[in-house]
């Protein structure tokens, strides 16, 4: 017959057996929500960085060649009458305030008693520091989210079939409900299909940044390049 002492040592006995299992259980479960939800933190932060990096880069550039040809003709005509406050006064319209050349012809016609050189150098490094860095930073934080979400879907497929196995191993004589088993192949590759289907929209976000950045960057080139030469052409009028 057995006793109560005999009985409450085999209920102990099976509570310490429980509690390791339980406690891995509950901590993987955690690791796994957590994964969702830093790839759902990547799809809303990649996405919402990428929109607006595209938003601002627009923001910059003129919407066509037509409108950037007329602002460098009126400000040109400006400084060939050596009006520096009409020029100026071009650039600070509510329509140009966000625009990049504007913003530096503004600037270089403020600092026209520097020489030439430097003032060429300056606008360079006007628009690197307050233009450039600015659309830069975002795009790196884009590029952080296309390389965190694939890594974290990989993170999810390791532990989904670390999870697999270990219920293989632990129910060796009984045999493995293949419903479990499912569950962790499941979420294994929902994870990898989640990363890779965040990354690769990302990427084409990223291109299409790239190329503007680049496309920014060359109209900024000649842009500036025209107007400098129409600067220095009215400084040396006015010195004649």
């Amino acid at each position: 017959m057995i006793s109560f002492a005999d009985l409450l040592h085999v209920t102990n006995m099976l509570a310490q057996d429980a509690a390791p299992a339980a406690g891995p259980s509950a901590f993987m479960k955690t690791i796994e929500n957590s994964i969702w939800v830093g790839i759902a933190f990547c799809a809303v932060g990649g996405l919402f960085t990428g929109i607006l990096l595209l938003s601002r880069i627009r923001k910059k550039q003129f919407p066509g060649a037509a409108a950037e040809q007329n602002f460098l003709t009126e400000v040109g005509e400006c400084l060939d009458r050596g009006d520096y406050d009409g020029a100026i006064a071009v650039c600070d319209t509510p329509a140009l305030w966000h625009k990049a050349l504007p913003q530096l012809t503004q600037f270089a016609i403020q600092a026209r008693d520097e020489p030439m050189k430097k003032l060429r150098q300056a606008v360079v490094d006007r628009f690197e520091r307050d233009i450039l860095s600015g659309l830069e930073r975002l795009n790196s934080w884009v590029g952080t989210a296309i390389k965190t979400a694939p890594q974290l879907g990989l993170l999810g497929t390791v532990l989904g079939m670390i999870n697999a196995f270990a219920k293989i191993a632990g129910a060796a004589a009984t045999g493995v409900d293949p419903k479990e088993l499912s569950a962790d192949i499941s979420f294994a590759l929902w994870t990898t299909a989640a990363g890779m289907a965040i990354s690769i929209p990302l990427i084409v976000m990223q291109g299409m940044a790239a190329n503007a950045i680049k496309k920014l960057t060359e109209n900024i080139d000649e842009g500036s390049g025209i107007l400098l030469d129409d600067l220095a052409a009215a400084k040396s009028k006015a010195a004649a």
